[in-house]
């Protein structure tokens, strides 16, 4: 029997073709299924998906009837109870990015909407084998380094091992620039067999991959227009509900797009027509054809045999649930390793990392730290000192995320105490922000 013998989930098949052991996924901030496919393709199958966005939800029903999906805030507890899926194989999500994003104002701890913390501290109450969780590529600037290493330092408590990966989605044949950062954490005699994946083959340019739906309607100039669409995509950004309708992104995203002879203002409800101009790119005048959403979801990663979805709803909600997922090739390549290092597939490697991993070398300091201390006093315990502008902004970068108590005297002193995100508690600002009709189903 082989991938496409009818009533077969694809996850019971390697690339290869052969039968390969299935595990239990739970999968947080579904959205509309990019994380979701590829992990099923990995051989995951989905004990739930949780997800807020009521059209994201719709689409995951409609393409996997058979799942479990509850719909409504992740963290509610009338939606799910994490304990009813205590020991799943994985648990897996794209939580928020908007606290860590580069164009956005960084909150990260204090922004209602960061959920990564929270997705931490499900470790302690379901015990799941790998934990994988995703986002942009902000998370991993300096200005989160304490975050990421209290996220670390946490999972070591709960019994775990994380590391983190900056990975660009054209690695793994996605023709797009977009890149992520990935942290995977599993249990120490699981995690000697993960690697992340390697390199796969070249991404398509632009033109390659969508040439055939630009000449759907008998545009005479689609060729001529993949040949001059000859680089990927910027990053596809699905934007959100407060900010108008679909478009490509921010200008400079446009300027990139122009580049490639894509009309980056507005979406498009189909290909060019039959009768449609000589095309133009770069800063000339002329026609530039639109993208579709079919033709966005290919960029994204939905282009192939094993990645057919549907998206439901209206072209907007279409759109921004394509640009906000996870591109299923890349979420299938990391599942693949997920896959291979709770089957213990090939050698044990040593585990570097139960040696400590310090992103944040103050922030190390101030927590190992049973009282206040000066700059002085810090510097001396780091192997490489801070000037004292420096060292202000750090603690200032600190201050954001953690409450640091600061000690008036001839000299001030510093003494790190609670992380401001949000873990669960009861009266966490979030709840009021989060308060939406739900369902399972």
């Amino acid at each position: 029997m082989s991938p496409s013998s009818p009533g077969l989930q694809p996850s019971l098949w390697n690339e290869q073709g052969d039968s390969v052991q299935t595990f239990k996924v739970v999968e947080i901030c579904a959205g509309a299924g990019g994380q979701s496919l590829g992990l099923e393709l990995a051989g995951f199958e989905h004990e739930l998906a949780v997800e807020l966005d009521a059209n994201a939800a719709n689409t995951l029903r409609h393409n996997r009837p058979g799942w479990k999906i509850a719909e409504g805030d992740v963290a509610n507890p009338d939606i799910w109870n994490p304990a009813d899926y205590k020991g799943v194989d994985l648990l897996a999500g794209g939580v928020p990015c908007p606290p860590f994003t580069i164009a956005g104002k960084q909150l990260g701890a204090t922004d209602e909407r960061d959920l990564f913390a929270w997705a931490i501290e499900l470790c302690g109450i379901m015990e799941p084998r790998a934990l994988m969780l995703e986002n942009v590529r902000g998370l991993s600037m300096p200005r989160f380094s304490a975050y990421r290493q209290h996220v670390l330092d946490r999972l070591r408590e709960l019994g775990y091992i994380g590391d983190w990966q900056l990975l660009h989605a054209s690695d793994y044949g996605v023709p797009q620039l977009r890149p992520r950062f990935v942290l995977v954490a599993m249990k120490p005699d699981d995690f000697q067999y993960f690697q992340w994946p390697q390199k796969q083959d070249q991404a398509r340019t632009v033109g390659e991959t969508l040439q055939d739906l630009m000449a759907e309607d008998g545009w005479r100039w689609a060729s001529y227009w993949a040949a001059g669409a000859n680089d990927i995509a910027p990053t596809i950004v699905g934007g959100s509900k407060k900010h108008g309708g679909a478009d490509l992104g921010p200008t400079r995203a446009k300027r990139a797009w122009d580049e490639l002879g894509v009309n980056a203002r507005v979406l498009g409800n189909g290909p060019p027509p039959k009768g449609s101009p000589k095309p133009v790119k770069g800063k000339q005048e002329g026609f530039r054809p639109t993208l579709t959403c079919e033709m966005v979801a290919r960029l994204q990663g939905w282009n192939g045999p094993d990645y057919k979805w549907t998206f439901t709803g209206r072209k907007t909600s279409n759109y921004r649930q394509i640009g906000n997922a996870f591109p299923p090739p890349v979420a299938r390549a990391i599942g693949g390793q997920i896959h291979r290092a709770l089957s213990h597939q090939g050698d044990p490697q040593p585990l570097v990392e139960l040696t400590k991993t310090t992103h944040d070398p103050l922030y190390a300091v101030l927590r190992s730290a049973s009282g206040f201390l000066t700059m002085d006093e810090i510097n001396r315990r780091l192997e490489q000192p801070l000037h004292a502008s420096v060292f202000e902004r750090h603690i200032n970068h600190l201050k954001q995320d953690f409450k640091i108590e600061i000690e008036d005297g001839k000299v001030a002193a510093y003494r790190l105490e609670s992380f401001k995100a949000f873990v669960g508690q009861e009266d966490h600002l979030r709840h009021e922000a989060f308060i939406k009709p739900n369902k399972i189903s």
